[in-house]
């Protein structure tokens, strides 16, 4: 399963309508959904999870259930996924408290995870440098969205150095790399018929990136 190029990696996708904007929006449209948030927060706190996992939970989900159902219900099913895969809930302890099925996230990949290097102590890019996304498919979770694999960008920012979401997500080892801004033309990644003024800005993590 490639999870990354699943449905909830809509970026550069159409025919899914128009986004419905909704005029003064709540915080929160139903009092489960605050009771939602306080639940994973405190799973936070408690260090149960992190972003990353958390993330990589929801990315699980079955896509007609990601599609079919609002943003807090992600929460919550990437909140129980979890729950039962660190052995906190046994998934019929839950569904009794919930008094029936309760969907979870497919299972994590198996296999071990590939740990890419650390950056060095200066970032391997700088601002003006072109780049090129690597067009790869990790199995497990990664922030380098579908749509700008194999394009070609020009790095308008260099940041730090943070943790790799693809390791963070599933392992323990810390692997810290510098993430950049990068620009590309609307025609780079849409074609040649796209407005030539058109720019789309991603963050990228350096093992994402390659010189052209």
């Amino acid at each position: 399963m490639v999870f990354m190029n699943g449905v909830h990696d809509l970026g550069g996708m159409d025919g899914f309508g128009p986004v419905d904007v909704e005029g003064n929006e709540p915080v929160f449209h139903d009092p489960w959904e605050r009771v939602v948030f306080g639940l994973v927060s405190a799973m936070s706190v408690q260090r149960l999870s992190n972003t990353h996992s958390f993330r990589h939970a929801i990315e699980r989900m079955d896509p007609t259930h990601y599609l079919g159902s609002p943003y807090y219900e992600h929460w919550l099913t990437a909140l129980a996924t979890l729950l039962v895969e660190k052995g906190v809930l046994a998934r019929a302890d839950l569904e009794a408290r919930a008094g029936g099925h309760v969907p979870l996230s497919q299972p994590l990949r198996s296999g071990p995870v590939v740990l890419p290097a650390p950056s060095a102590a200066a970032p391997r890019f700088a601002v003006g440098s072109t780049v090129v996304v690597r067009n790869v498919h990790p199995l497990g979770h990664t922030r380098c969205p579908r749509y700008v694999r194999g394009k070609r960008g020009v790095v308008a920012r260099v940041d730090d150095r943070f943790p790799l979401p693809d390791v963070a997500a599933h392992a323990s080892e810390r692997c810290a790399q510098y993430a950049y801004n990068v620009r590309f033309d609307g025609h780079e990644l849409w074609g040649d018929a796209t407005d030539t003024a058109a720019a789309v800005y991603v963050d990228l993590w350096e093992s994402y990136l390659e010189a052209p």
